[in-house]
């Protein structure tokens, strides 16, 4: 499945249980395979103003390895631990 990346942002994020996660804000690509790695749910300019920029990454971020389906809205499975 290929899919424009623009087509991601605004999309809302949703967890298998129901549970409303954030809507996509920017998306993070890992460049040294050209994928996706992460869906931001907050503007990466907030990120990088953080304290601590790696702490606010993982809270305001999805790892796209989660994503099981992008339609109207994006599922995504449960965290890995």
């Amino acid at each position: 499945m290929s899919i424009n990346i623009s087509e991601l942002y605004e999309k809302q994020i949703i967890s298998n249980e129901g549970k409303i996660l954030g809507k996509v804000k920017g998306v993070m690509l890992n460049l040294e395979d050209g994928t996706v790695s992460h869906l931001l749910l907050t503007e990466v300019q907030n990120i990088e103003r953080s304290k601590s920029p790696r702490e606010e990454l993982r809270k305001s971020s999805v790892a796209f390895k989660r994503v099981r389906k992008i339609a109207e809205t994006i599922i995504v499975g449960k965290e890995e631990q």
